[in-house]
């Protein structure tokens, strides 16, 4: 697995070019959340930290481009603005080599399967193929999870520099999601060290208990992590050894198609 070596330290920072009331709107848009789908003026400018005068011109612009809804009171997203994660989705063309194989692994498997990309410190599904089963994980594309307790994370934490990855790592805001979920860094650091040697990641009851997976890389022609696939499960369906016998070898070799396809 191939490591980055531009750590967000590097990232563009503002100067001449920036604009800041495009990046108004966009911290406008990042506040409506699962936790906060509906808002008053108020409480868009409490989370922007904006003057309620500029949430208020931001607000009625993104409502005169139909991106955002108002009953007088409150505002919220409409699915207009899935456009722009559809932009995201459509300029990257190996997502539509990656479905096929994805559904391929799901029909094979059981089990739903997921692609997703690393987004600061978390991970944000891009791809999503379900089981027809009752009980499934309420996850759709766009779903953000904290990458530290994720095997897809952990598979994406692996393509940084140990220097990034640390920094990563203390940004995330660490917590016990269950009595499985590893807090220590210096044992998240090693567990994702093994992961990059190995390959693979698996997790289990990490991130919520009962939620047991495991996550492979996919890999662009230099070698580097580009993204992640994963098969999720519940603990009453399957276990550890059952994802490393039956599941992962499965997953590695969509995880190389795609890859191969890519490059």
């Amino acid at each position: 697995m191939g490591t980055d070596s531009s750590p967000a330290a590097q990232a563009p920072q503002p100067g001449d070019s920036y604009v800041r009331s495009f990046a108004r709107g966009l911290e406008v848009i990042r506040s409506f959340s699962q936790q906060a789908p509906a808002q008053t003026l108020s409480e868009v400018a409490q989370r922007t930290g904006l003057t309620r005068a500029g949430a208020r011109r931001i607000l009625l612009t993104l409502q005169a481009l139909g991106y955002v809804d108002s009953d007088g009171r409150q505002f919220r997203l409409t699915p207009r603005i899935l456009d722009l994660g559809f932009a995201y989705l459509s300029s990257m063309p190996f997502w539509s080599l990656a479905e096929p194989e994805m559904e391929s692994l799901a029909d094979e498997i059981g089990e739903s399967c997921s692609a997703a990309v690393l987004e600061g410190t978390d991970v944000v599904y891009v791809l999503r193929v379900h089981t027809h089963k009752i009980m499934r994980t309420s996850l759709g594309v766009g779903s953000r999870l904290p990458a530290y307790c994720t095997a897809l994370g952990r598979v994406l934490l692996a393509g940084l520099n140990e220097a990034d990855l640390r920094q990563r790592l203390l940004a995330s805001g660490v917590q016990r999601n269950t009595e499985h979920t590893v807090t220590d860094i210096d044992e998240l650091v090693d567990r994702i060290g093994q992961v990059r040697q190995q390959g693979w990641s698996l997790v289990n009851q990490e991130l919520e208990e009962g939620l047991i997976s495991v996550a492979a890389p996919i890999l662009n022609r230099s070698g580097k992590v580009i993204a992640a696939i994963n098969i999720s499960g519940q603990v009453n369906r399957t276990d550890v050894q059952a994802m490393q016998q039956r599941y992962l070898p499965a997953l590695l070799q969509r995880a190389r198609s795609i890859s191969a396809r890519i490059g």
